[in-house]
């Protein structure tokens, strides 16, 4: 049943001669790795202007010339990592860049940082989501966590079906986005030119003024508007999803969302600034932006539901990224080994399945609200940013291969400018937030050693190099724990005189008169086996049986207990609650004793 629940939700599994097939070409590649990068444009804007309002109208006319500031440094970026993916086309993007060429502790840094940045994507982009659809849709506000919830479940169980899958999903959204907010831009910009000024009245009123015009402030506001460098390099993370030329694919795609990118935040900025629009209680800046170049007619609501859209689907560059980041490190033993299996659908599921479960956990914890939630994000986008430029600078001048200046010069350029950002971030919203992600990234790296570690100890303790136990046999003995004498008992003594002559049967009684008629019938039908009767005055079963088998495996120095536990199975899966657990109990307390093993000899009801 179960199974057929999973082919029905993810489909059946792939064969890994398949994977081929499953790479994208590059319109599918801007709809699965370009989304997170895309919606930061519908909510940079508002985010920089929140800022700038506290210190009244004459600082709202800063935000054209610092979007022109945050354009400038995403084109920067972009090619940047035009040049990560020229060097590193086997992907591995920012933590194998770090590692490689600053040392092990920077590419755990970078991968605590990525980390971080994917699950507050996930987060933000489905609460920026909400928000929009909310602002269109009012009686939902109440609504917000749950619909958010709703929508991490769906995410996770689309990506679980496979790259190709998501994208094919993925396409209509993300390209209804970028041709909606083009048409919104064009339409905008024609309304300023020949009107000078929008199609719906600008209704809300700048507040007073609580806070100074100072260079603090301006830089506050640069660094929220900064967020609209969020998942630029989701593609250099990802080049092993293109199809080959899997590196010049990559960069195209690159730079094809650098162009729309850098086009769409300038456009929204402009057009909020030529019409003096301000973030508002129940409405973004982005829904009154469409409003300015629509009205309130039919292109209004589709600009608000392809930006609820993508802003909720932004997300998924980070189920597309985060199991990647997740399988690197589990290959190189910094997380369990298990993330870095591919699933029955050629993706890393399990990744998948604790970007999920992570995500929606802060999504509830924040209680759905972007603005909580925005002042983390951006500072682990910009450590990655900053550890892979000084990273590049550091291979290029290490190398010295040909074209090496070029490259020096541009990830130079990347690794000052990033760096300067990321300082600026830090002290503008260290306060408000962002001291939390400078405390979770080193416990992330400490986490990251102590699994290594872990994997070092155990390599170590199983290696056959070194001396270790021989291959003799053990004084091997035999315990057979009953609770009663019926036909599930058989099977389990015939398969303890096969392994062991030294075999007993062990009850744990609790009432005289009942232990009395237990070993009467033992004796009948006990093939020999001497039966032990611990007496329980207080009803507990497991402890003293537990109690019992310590001290038969330390009887001898070279002995070696077997536990052979005599279980029924009902014939249906509810029939379970029916019947106590004591089995189960009973491996659970023996499973970390050392020289005692653990067998269980199932009979199978048949009704």
């Amino acid at each position: 049943m179960l199974g057929s629940i999973k082919n029905l939700l993810i489909g059946h599994p792939l064969a890994t001669s398949r994977s081929e097939e499953e790479r994208l070409s590059i319109p599918l590649a801007m709809a699965v790795l370009s989304s997170d990068a895309l919606s930061s444009v519908a909510y940079a804007t508002e985010e920089l202007l929140l800022v700038l309002v506290l210190a009244g109208p004459m600082a709202v006319h800063y935000s054209l010339p610092i979007g022109l500031a945050i354009s400038s440094l995403i084109a920067i970026v972009i090619l940047s990592y035009h040049q990560v993916v020229k060097v590193y086309s086997s992907g591995g993007g920012t933590y194998l860049v770090a590692k490689e060429n600053l040392g092990v502790p920077f590419g755990l840094m970078a991968a605590a940082g990525l980390l971080v940045d994917y699950v507050l994507t996930v987060a933000v982009s489905v609460a920026a989501g909400v928000a929009a659809l909310t602002a269109a849709f009012p009686k939902l506000h109440s609504e917000g966590i749950l619909i958010g919830l709703s929508f991490i479940v769906f995410l996770t169980i689309l990506n679980l079906r496979g790259v190709r899958q998501s994208g094919k999903f993925l396409f209509l959204p993300v390209y209804g986005f970028i041709f909606s907010f083009v048409l919104m831009i064009g339409v905008g910009v024609w309304r300023y030119l020949v009107n000078g000024e929008p199609a719906v009245p600008v209704s809300g009123t700048l507040p007073a003024a609580v806070h100074g015009l100072t260079l603090f402030l301006l830089l506050r506001a640069f660094s929220s508007g900064s967020t609209a460098l969020t998942g630029i390099e989701a593609i250099s993370n990802a080049v092993q999803t293109m199809k080959p030329p899997e590196a010049s694919n990559a960069r195209k795609t690159l730079l094809l969302l650098g162009v729309i990118s850098v086009s769409l935040f300038v456009g929204i900025t402009f057009l909020s600034y030529k019409f003096a629009i301000i973030p508002q209680e129940g409405k973004t800046v982005v829904s009154q932006v469409a409003q300015a170049a629509f009205g309130n007619g039919f292109g209004f609501y589709i600009i608000q539901i392809f930006t609820a859209l993508i802003l909720l689907l932004a997300a998924n560059t980070a189920y597309a990224d985060f199991p990647r980041v997740c399988s690197n490190l589990g290959r190189d033993s910094y997380l369990p080994r298990q993330l870095a299996n591919l699933g029955d659908r050629l993706v890393y599921s399990n990744g998948i399945i604790a970007l999920g479960v992570i995500a929606g956990l802060l999504l509830t914890v924040f209680s759905g609200s972007v603005h909580k939630l925005i002042p983390l994000y951006a500072i682990g986008v910009f450590i990655c940013f900053s550890l892979n430029q000084a990273g590049m600078v550091r291979h290029w001048y290490r190398v010295r291969e040909k074209g090496w200046e070029i490259g020096l010069v541009i990830n130079g350029i990347g690794a000052v400018v990033t760096t300067t950002v990321f300082m600026i971030i830090l002290v503008t919203k260290f306060t408000s937030g962002g001291w939390l992600i400078m405390v979770a990234i080193p416990i992330l790296m400490m986490g990251f050693l102590g699994i290594k570690s872990h994997y070092t100890e155990v390599s170590l303790e199983l290696s056959l190099d070194s001396p270790g136990e021989s291959f003799e046999p053990h004084d091997h003995r035999v315990i057979i724990p009953i609770g009663a004498v019926h036909r599930a008992v058989i099977p389990a003594v015939r398969y303890a005189k096969s392994i062991s002559k030294d075999v007993t049967a062990v009850y744990v009684a609790s009432d005289p008169e009942a232990a009395g008629r237990l070993r009467e019938r033992w004796e009948r039908i006990g093939a020999g086996i001497p039966l032990v009767v611990i007496h329980s005055p207080y009803r507990v079963v497991v402890k003293p049986l537990i109690e019992y088998i310590d001290a038969a495996s330390h009887s001898t120095e070279d002995s070696l207990v077997t536990v052979v536990l005599p279980e029924f199975i009902p014939h249906q899966w509810w029939q379970h609650i029916l019947h106590n657990q004591t089995a189960l109990f009973i491996k659970a307390a023996l499973l970390f004793k050392r020289k005692v093993v653990v067998t269980s000899v199932p009979f199978h009801l048949r009704k």
